[in-house]
C-alpha cells in the first residue's frame, strides 16, 4: 500500500510518501509561502523524491485539524481533488493524534499543544502509548488546559509537544516544573501516513472528509457576538 499524506494545519506543513508503514520520503514546506502557493507542487516533489508515480498511490491521508482554518481547508481540498481524480479514498487524521504519536516514549503521558492564536492552545492529553485519549481535545488558555488536566496528571511526569508547548513553555514550567518535558514538534506528514496505514478501514470517499475544528472560527464567533442583544 502506497500512501500520499499531507499536513497543512501548521505554518510550514509537510508532505510524505509511506509504503507499507515505512516513510519513503518526507519534506517540510516553506513557511514563507502560503499553503495554496506550495500545493500541489510539494506533493509532486515528495513523490519524485520517493520515486513513486502519482497513479501508484493507493490511499491518501490528510491532517484534518485542528489548526489553521485556511490551511486545513486548502490541504483537505487538495487531497480531495487528487483522490477523486485517482478514484481513491482518504484517511483524515487529527493533528493532535499525530503530535501525540510522534511525542510518545512509552513511559509517560503525552500532551499535544498547538498554538491556536489569541493566547490559546488546541490541546489533548494521551496515555504513554500516544494513542489512548485521557483528556479530550479542547481549546483554551494554557493555564485552563493544565487545570483541566490536573486530575489526570496527578503528580506524575508528562511530555508536552507542539508549537503551543514551545510558545507557552513558561506556563508549563511554572505549573509543572521538572515534571514536564517540553519538546518541539517534528514534521507530521510521515506519522499521519503511518496512522493511515495502520487503519485503512477508516478511509472515506473524498467528499466525506470533514475538518476537525475544536474551536469556532473567528467569523463564527463574531456572528455569535453580534446576535447577542
Amino acid at each position: 500500500m502506497i500512501i500520499l499524506s499531507l499536513d497543512t494545519t501548521t505554518r510550514a506543513g509537510s508532505a510524505a510518501v509511506v509504503r507499507d508503514g515505512i516513510v519513503l520520503a518526507e519534506i517540510v514546506g516553506d513557511p514563507s509561502l502560503k499553503h495554496g502557493q506550495r500545493l500541489p507542487a510539494d506533493l509532486m516533489r515528495v513523490l519524485e523524491m520517493a520515486d513513486v508515480a502519482l497513479p501508484a498511490v493507493t490511499l491518501f491521508a490528510v491532517a484534518a485539524g485542528p489548526g489553521s482554518f485556511t490551511g486545513m481547508r486548502v490541504g483537505i481540498a487538495t487531497v480531495q481533488g487528487l483522490a477523486m481524480a485517482a478514484g481513491a479514498r482518504v484517511v483524515a487524521v487529527s493533528t493532535l493524534d499525530a503530535l501525540a504519536r510522534s511525542g510518545s516514549d512509552g513511559s509517560r503521558p503525552v500532551g499535544a499543544w498547538m498554538d491556536a492564536q489569541r493566547s490559546e492552545v488546541y490541546a489533548a492529553l494521551y496515555g504513554p502509548d500516544g494513542r489512548e485519549v485521557w483528556c479530550a481535545p479542547m481549546s483554551g488558555t494554557p493555564a485552563a488546559v493544565l487545570d483541566a488536566w490536573s486530575a489526570a496528571l496527578a503528580a506524575g511526569p508528562v511530555r508536552v509537544i507542539g508549537d503551543g508547548a514551545l510558545r507557552y513553555r513558561d506556563v508549563v514550567d511554572r505549573s509543572l516544573g521538572a515534571r514536564a518535558e517540553v519538546v518541539p514538534p517534528p514534521p507530521l506528514a510521515g506519522i499521519i501516513g503511518q496512522i493511515a496505514a495502520e487503519a485503512p478501514e477508516r478511509a472515506v470517499l473524498p467528499h466525506a472528509v470533514m475538518p476537525i475544528y475544536v474551536r469556532k472560527s473567528d467569523a463564527e464567533l463574531t456572528r455569535i457576538r453580534r446576535a447577542v442583544p
